[in-house]
């Protein structure tokens, strides 16, 4: 969903009167960026709320599709959304700072996902990023797989704190990099226009299109696929390697 809210705006500054019905742990922040007075939407409402009089609902994934967009008329302009600027400075005052880079990673998405077992790697593939000395590491996983299964390795667990997707933009707001398996987080990074790292199957979802490194959605993502599937140690190696050069 974080995905196509960006054409939201655009039909609104087109003359609509927009509506965004989205789940809840979304409303804050589409409330953030999209409400006056940062954005032109008339309201952002959850499915529990009653539904105003409308004349006409479309989906959002519906959206590119009816305004012809083509991989060259993509509506890339980022950030698209917008942090609450007290969320900021409350997650930079949580992580500290010292010479490192902040590193935000992702390792699980949805287990119910149809290709979940693709998408989603095991915490123990991450270990050998996490010996690295280029970074300091800090879990944005929530609801699975809790990085306690990594042991001591130093990194900052964020879950608990992350309590919905606002709280997460704050915390994102307040990394150098988050590199991400595909879920949410990396689209709500590139929405940011945070560097985001995607880790991907080598034939992963439409959206990430194939024999490119980049993405037309997100101008500041860059895809790591596996070379072979299942393969996340080869992986990893590659990731750890521009990382330590600082290749973002």
């Amino acid at each position: 969903m974080i995905q196509f809210a960006r054409y939201a705006p655009l039909l609104a500054a087109a003359g609509a009167h927009i509506l965004l019905q989205c789940p809840a742990p979304l409303q804050r922040l589409f409330a953030a960026s999209f409400l006056p007075p940062h954005g032109p939407l008339t309201a952002v409402i959850t499915p529990v709320e009653p539904l105003p009089a409308v004349d006409a609902q479309v989906a959002l994934m519906s959206l590119p599709h009816l305004c012809g967009t083509t991989l060259d008329t993509i509506p890339a302009a980022v950030p698209y959304l917008s942090t609450e600027p007290d969320a900021v400075a409350l997650w930079d005052q949580r992580l500290g700072r010292d010479h490192r880079p902040r590193v935000g990673l992702v390792w699980a998405g949805n287990s119910a996902h149809a290709n979940d077992r693709h998408r989603s790697m095991p915490p123990e593939a991450l270990l050998p990023l996490l010996t690295s000395a280029a970074a300091r590491f800090v879990s944005l996983q929530v609801g699975r797989q809790s990085p306690a299964a990594l042991g001591d390795a130093g990194l900052i667990d964020a879950s608990a704190m992350l309590t919905d997707f606002a709280a997460t933009a704050g915390a994102v707001a307040c990394l150098d990099l988050v590199i991400s398996v595909d879920t949410a987080v990396a689209h709500l990074a590139g929405a940011l226009a945070k560097p985001v790292w995607l880790l991907v199957p080598p034939v992963p979802e439409w959206r990430w299109l194939v024999d490119r490194d980049d993405s037309p959605w997100y101008p500041t993502m860059r895809l790591f696929r596996q070379s072979r599937l299942g393969d996340w140690n080869e992986l990893i190696q590659r990731v750890s390697r521009a990382l330590e050069v600082r290749a973002w």
